[in-house]
């Protein structure tokens, strides 16, 4: 079967056809490095990830770009609103420097824990200040641009599609969100470049030829880095679906406007909102982010939420309960369980009864990266008594290179006599209903590399 992809530009599954044969260029929205990034975002990043190896399982060479925003996104993604990483600064009484490199490498970590394989190239804004300048100055020549109030705008009146990914001309809740700058000559105009006039606190400012230190507008990083690494036109560009009204909206009008290029990005794609249960979107701005440390503490390991994660299709809402991520930690279990149990299997392989489930597994995650259905397909395998020890080891570990659940690593490990001591004091703690010393005890275990989870016989430990 042939990969198919939901094209979010024209609102339909299409087959990938790359602009080079056997190569994939992918650009990812990366974290704005302000805070911990939570689980929402986290989302994000596992989707692009299954995306990423579906690529690779296809047999595409796949060169990946991930950018860290580290500078000019402001608390609203339409030009208004305070700077996030100065608030950051001031939050945390550190420079803003400090905050970005505190926080891309924790999200950096958090990538690891999720097992999801790193980008080719980590670009910083911060380090292509020259490229995102060149970009502007492209736009300049081109007539796309105007100064008021000390910015530089990039007028969409220009553009005749302006707003095509997002059909803007439908949504009236975007044009009220983004026609408070009385500076705009029209209301989805967009700052280019900010000067110091904006925040006289701000940190990070650059030289440029308009006359003043300042720095670039945030949807502006994307386009420049974009096309550095992966050229004027290149395959797939991915993020949240909130990113779809603004800033993938006005990355589109600013490097078609530079190039001329038609389009700018073949293929986009856009996972859905993690939500709770009260079906509200998690965001760090409404104080109810969960962030993957959170989970680790409660005593999930951060592979079961990649689990949970992949039980939902990327295109549609995923409700968040502890419940919920209990029952994908019980399946997780209870997977690796069975794969250790293979493990030792010393029957002869059957390649010819594995691959009609490599085909139904590859129909799966081709039809735009089914993991319900792949998942399906994998328990399937386990329980299919016709298939050898050794052919459900061999083809669960094959489904894993998309999977992403790092079974290949997985060994039978002896829990230290020190950290089972401390789980049985923890047990008791529980019990007594000393709930501070139970957590005390519970931070220490973590400390020394392990997870314990709650169970009803008990708790379960595992390393993480």
């Amino acid at each position: 079967m042939d990969l198919t992809l939901y094209n979010t530009l024209t609102r339909r599954r299409e087959k990938f056809v790359p602009l080079t044969k056997g190569k994939a260029g992918l650009y990812t929205c990366g974290p704005t490095v302000y805070n911990y990034a939570h689980i929402g975002n986290l989302r994000s990043y596992i989707f692009e990830d299954l995306l990423k190896r579906v690529l690779i399982w296809n047999g595409y060479n796949v060169k990946h770009v991930m950018n860290i925003t580290d500078v000019g996104h402001l608390t609203s993604d339409a030009d208004v609103g305070e700077d996030k990483m100065l608030l950051a600064a001031l939050r945390e009484k550190k420079s803003v420097w400090k905050i970005a490199e505190y926080y891309t490498k924790s999200f950096k970590k958090d990538m690891k824990k999720l097992n999801i394989l790193p980008p080719d190239i980590w670009s910083k804004a911060t380090d292509h200040i020259p490229e995102q300048i060149e970009l502007i100055q492209t736009l300049e020549k081109k007539g796309f641009t105007y100064i008021a109030g000390g910015n530089v705008y990039f007028n969409t009146s220009k553009l005749n599609d302006y707003g095509k990914l997002a059909q803007l001309k439908l949504d009236a809740e975007m044009q009220a969100r983004i026609k408070d700058d009385k500076h705009k000559k029209n209301p989805h105009d967009f700052v280019l470049w900010f000067t110091k006039s904006k925040f006289e606190a701000q940190e990070m400012k650059w030289h440029s030829p308009w006359g003043k230190e300042g720095y670039p507008g945030w949807h502006l990083e994307c386009s420049a880095m974009a096309m550095k690494y992966l050229g004027k036109q290149f395959d797939i560009h991915c993020g949240g679906i909130d990113h779809v009204p603004v800033h993938h909206t006005n990355e589109i009008a600013q490097s078609e406007a530079a190039t001329g290029k038609k389009p700018w990005v073949k293929y986009w794609l856009h996972n859905e909102f993690l939500v709770l249960s009260q079906g509200e979107k998690m965001a760090k701005s409404g104080g109810n982010f969960i962030t993957l440390s959170t989970l680790e503490e409660k005593g999930f390991h951060p592979l079961d939420y990649r689990y949970f994660c992949l039980g939902t299709h990327y295109r549609k809402p995923l409700m968040f309960s502890y419940e919920a991520l209990e029952g994908a930690r019980s399946t997780t279990k209870k997977l690796v369980e069975k794969v250790l149990d293979l493990k030792k299997s010393k029957d002869k392989e059957n390649k010819t009864k594995q691959q009609k489930y490599l085909l139904e597994f590859t129909d799966n995650v081709n039809d735009d990266l089914n993991t319900p259905k792949a998942l399906a397909t994998m328990w399937d395998v386990l329980k299919d008594d016709t298939l050898s020890g050794r052919d459900k080891y061999s083809l669960v570990l094959k489904f894993d290179e998309v999977l992403g659940l790092d079974l290949k690593k997985l060994r039978k490990e002896k829990i230290p006599q020190d950290i089972i001591t401390l789980a049985e004091e923890r047990l008791n703690a529980r019990k007594k209903k000393d709930w501070k010393k139970a957590d005390e005890l519970r931070e220490k275990i973590t400390k020394l590399g392990y997870v314990v989870g709650d169970t009803q016989e008990g708790y379960e430990i595992m390393k993480v």
